[in-house]
């Protein structure tokens, strides 16, 4: 299982140190999550056939830029682009590239925005043009499972319930659940404790409290849950070469649930549902 902590960081990892924030940080985190979700409605309107990926990135850089905010990505870990853009059978990382994107393709985009040292991260999945049933009801599962892991985001639960709840609901579909990324922790640190698994038993792992902050981001393939990192170093493809599908929320847990940092402004978190 491939976790995000930096290296940096292995001395929080170890102690087992999760950051609990204040109405400060809940405050800064809004600002990063709706300028990261502002970023994604903007990608709706420019999502179609023959645009290629790295012009998307182009215009999620000059978005960024002209609001003040530096793309987490960019040079992280020498990766060169503000986004990552995952087509059809790639789970996650995709790197933009010249090539058009094709009626019927399917799209992960995730960005990262860091606006006055607080990252707002957040993915959707955009459909392009026409799209298969089965690519949609893959898209409608891994945004459900999604739900479902929200749920049980509360204090009390664990970060097993949120796992085990998304692949609950995953596999009663007859499809599967990635095991090799999870979600992370974060706020002014990119990746923090605690990772956020999309898999689990109910009542293991870390005790959720009030002010954790992280991600849930479930990837999901229609086949096996398998994947294989090509030679680029980034990109995660499933090795059966079935579709994929991510979404993903940032959120931090409050005194009853969670309050959702990077829900869309315009209602277009979900694109395939607004079409």
């Amino acid at each position: 299982m491939i976790t995000y902590i930096d290296a940096k960081n292995s001395k929080r990892k170890v102690a087992g140190i999760i950051p609990l924030h204040d109405e400060a940080g809940f405050a800064g985190m809004r600002k990063a999550g709706q300028l990261c979700a502002r970023a994604l409605d903007l990608l709706y309107e420019e999502v179609r056939p023959g645009i290629t990926t790295l012009e998307l990135d182009r215009i999620a850089f000059e978005f960024a830029h002209d609001h003040g905010a530096v793309p987490a990505t960019m040079f992280y870990r020498g990766y060169r682009h503000s986004i990552c853009t995952s087509v059809n059978h790639v789970v996650c990382h995709g790197i933009p590239s010249e090539k058009p994107l094709r009626e019927g393709d399917i799209v992960n985009i995730d960005i990262t925005l860091v606006v006055d040292g607080w990252h707002g991260d957040s993915s959707r999945m955009y459909p392009v043009g026409e799209i298969s049933r089965k690519a949609e009801r893959l898209i409608e599962m891994t945004y459900e499972g999604l739900e479902v892991g929200i749920k049980a985001a509360k204090p009390g639960n664990t970060t097993g319930d949120i796992g085990a709840a998304i692949q609950t609901y995953v596999e009663k579909q007859r499809a599967s659940v990635v095991r090799d990324f999870v979600g992370h922790g974060l706020g002014q640190r990119f990746h923090d404790e605690p990772n956020i698994m999309h898999f689990g038993t109910p009542g293991t792992g870390v005790e959720l409290q009030e002010g954790m902050i992280f991600t849930i981001e479930p990837m999901v393939n229609l086949g096996r849950e398998h994947v294989k990192i090509l030679s680029d170093g980034w990109t995660a493809v499933t090795r059966d070469r079935t579709l994929s599908a991510q979404c993903e929320h940032s959120l931090g847990i409050t005194k009853t649930g969670c309050e959702i940092f990077t829900g869309s402004p315009l209602g277009l978190f979900n694109p395939i549902a607004v079409r």
